[in-house]
């Protein structure tokens, strides 16, 4: 389905789809080596050519460019329900991303630039902000025949997204995406893909040209992706070392691994996207013992007006159960996507139990809208509420409550022509039980607008 929208909104007729790839976020991972017959481009749109240069006669030598550009504004009210660490505020983000594959036989070398402002954010910008002019993405890699398979040797700087994101993400959503800096093997033997990764993330600056490699934190694992009879199946391993890592429990050396299993697919109008996470490790010299249990389960309704996707995502993430012991159960969720539970949520997936049902309409003419509602518990009454980025919002410490709030949701979309979007979204989360035991509770009025150009 998403591969059809794609080559709709690039204005090619069905009997070419086979040399346009979809477009993804990280794009390193598509393949316009389709587009060599020229015959085929009669029609396209103008950005068509640059999608595949060849320079040399022999075509061993191809180009592609291309550029990312959006321009966001997120406003708040009741900003982290009125506490004052984080005022009202209304906010603009600004970032372009201009890239270039350059291919030559079996090596490649993939460059992309940042461009990434603010404007607004109070009390001061950080990292998921903004970060000048710099360096997003970097590397080369070098692909070996191996039989019937693949091996891709890669190093460099790059965005990593694996599976869903969970665990490991290229936090597309904010303005700044999460880079990272070293290894990566990647085989391919049939349905089979399994990668060996051995990574530092990317810790960005305010000004140009000084985002650097971290010196605290580490990650590197194994993670396998294959076919099964019916939908798909990830298992994978990630060894994640935070030096300074910090918790309503305290603060102390993170060494963490992660176990998890995958399970996705569809199946005529079904979907479904079902996964658990066990993490053992030590911080602060005492045992880790945290886990994790995410779905999401979808059907659409293929012949109803509207065509609507009605689908339930439910998360429990474990938290810790007593501050005053050494075990720490607090789940950490590593370097997940941006935007956890929505457009605008102001939760990250820390303790927290969650049920989150919604409904997608096509409106026509690439329009979509989609409504949600979202309602929010503790996992363990000992341990507090955490953002995204794993920041302590409000200790557990006050408050014997479950009950964090209830959230809803609205999000239009418009595919304007095969390059323009546009989209808007609004969100309003009202406080329960713990917020209004443990501090101030107003109600925290969210809204977006976006607009982005990708060609």
């Amino acid at each position: 389905m998403r591969h059809a929208l794609a080559l709709m909104l690039l204005g090619v007729p069905a009997a070419r789809a086979q040399a346009l790839p979809e477009t993804v976020n990280w794009r390193y991972d598509e393949d316009w080596s389709g587009l060599r017959d020229r015959a085929q481009r009669p029609g396209a749109p103008w950005w068509l050519p640059a999608k595949y240069v060849p320079l040399d006669a022999a075509g061993r030598v191809t180009l592609t460019t291309g550029i990312d550009a959006r321009v966001r504004y997120e406003g708040f009210t009741g900003n982290e329900w009125g506490s004052g660490a984080a005022p009202d505020d209304g906010y603009l983000w600004l970032r372009a991303l201009p890239y270039a594959d350059l291919h030559v036989g079996s090596l490649r070398a993939f460059v992309q630039p940042i461009a990434g402002y603010a404007r607004g954010v109070r009390p001061i910008s950080g990292p998921v902000d903004r970060t000048g002019v710099d360096l997003l993405q970097g590397f080369a890699d070098l692909r070996l025949s191996l039989g019937s398979a693949t091996l891709t040797v890669r190093g460099g700087r790059e965005l990593v997204a694996l599976g869903s994101e969970r665990l490991v993400g290229a936090r597309w959503g904010p303005n700044i995406p999460q880079a990272f800096d070293g290894l990566r093997a990647i085989l391919d033997a049939g349905a089979t893909r399994v990668q060996l990764l051995r990574l530092r993330p990317v810790q960005i600056g305010p000004g140009d040209f000084d985002d650097r490699t971290s010196t605290t934190k580490r990650l590197s694992g194994a993670y396998a992706t294959t076919r099964l009879p019916i939908g798909s199946g990830d298992l994978y391993y990630l060894d994640a070392i935070n030096r300074a890592a910090h918790f309503d429990q305290g603060s102390g050396r993170e060494h963490r691994q992660s176990f998890g299993l995958r399970l996705f697919g569809a199946a005529g109008g079904l979907r479904w996207n079902w996964e658990a996470m066990v993490q053992r490790g030590r911080f602060a010299g005492a045992p880790i013992r945290a886990w994790s249990v995410a779905s999401e389960t979808g059907y659409r309704f293929a012949h109803a007006p509207l065509t609507p996707l009605v689908r339930l995502r439910a998360n429990v993430v474990s938290g810790d159960r007593d501050p005053a012991d050494r075990v720490l159960q607090t789940f950490d969720p590593l370097y997940p996507k941006g935007k956890y539970f929505g457009e605008l949520s102001p939760l990250g997936p820390y303790n927290i139990v969650n049920l989150h049902p919604g409904v997608t309409f096509t409106l026509g003419h690439g329009v979509d809208l989609g409504l949600a509602a979202v309602r929010y518990w503790r996992e363990s009454r000992g341990d507090g509420l955490y953002g995204v980025p794993g920041n302590l919002i409000r200790s557990g410490k006050g408050s014997r409550s479950r009950d964090i709030g209830e959230q809803a949701e609205v999000l239009i979309e418009w595919q304007a022509n095969r390059a323009l979007s546009f989209s808007a979204s609004a969100s309003l989360f009202r406080a329960g039980r713990f917020l209004r035991e443990t501090g101030p509770a107003r109600p925290i009025h969210m809204a977006a607008f976006e607009t982005a150009y990708r060609f």
